[in-house]
Parts: structure tokens; C-alpha cells; sequence
């Protein structure tokens, strides 16, 4: 028998972000977990960065990627700036 995963901290909610993924309680996308994580940053580097988000839900937001893989990699590709409209200065650092 299956069973249906539910998440704590996860939720959507169509007036926040179209209904992106979020942190429960807060305006805070999965993707801006996983980019972070992705560019080298610790679950306890991303709470420092993100006071308002507790390890459990750091940790739950890579869980409900790794599940849901496809569309936030979706998501994260839909929010990314194109390397053209990035200040030449910046994109060189």
C-alpha cells in the first residue's frame, strides 16, 4: 500500500509566488534553498543567511526536492537572470 508523503514545511499557495513551492509561513521558494546549497552553502550556512528558517525546514526543502526533482529544476530555470542582462562587471567576478 502506498502512502501519500506529506511535508511540514512545504506548501503552495496560489497568491505567493503563482503557487511555487514555499516555505510554510513564509514567502521563502524551495529554489532559493537549493541554489543556495548548490553554490557550496551548509544547511547551517543557509539558516545564518535565512535567520527566519529553522534546520528542519532547511533540510525539508531539499527532501521535497530531491522528490519533486523535475519541477523545481523547472522553477530554477524559469527565475534565472540570462547571462546577457547580467552587467558585464558581475558576470566576469
Amino acid at each position: 500500500m502506498d502512502t501519500t508523503v506529506a511535508y511540514r514545511y512545504i506548501t503552495t499557495n496560489k497568491k505567493i509566488l503563482s503557487g511555487e513551492p514555499i516555505i510554510r509561513g513564509t514567502r521563502t521558494p524551495v529554489r532559493a534553498i537549493v541554489e543556495n546549497w548548490r553554490l557550496g552553502y551548509t544547511p547551517e550556512d543557509i539558516v545564518r543567511g535565512l535567520p527566519h528558517l529553522t534546520l528542519a525546514q532547511v533540510f525539508e526543502a531539499m527532501s521535497y526536492y530531491y522528490d519533486n526533482k523535475e519541477e523545481i529544476d523547472d522553477y530554477i530555470e524559469r527565475n534565472r537572470i540570462p547571462d546577457e542582462l547580467i552587467h558585464p562587471l558581475v558576470r566576469n567576478m
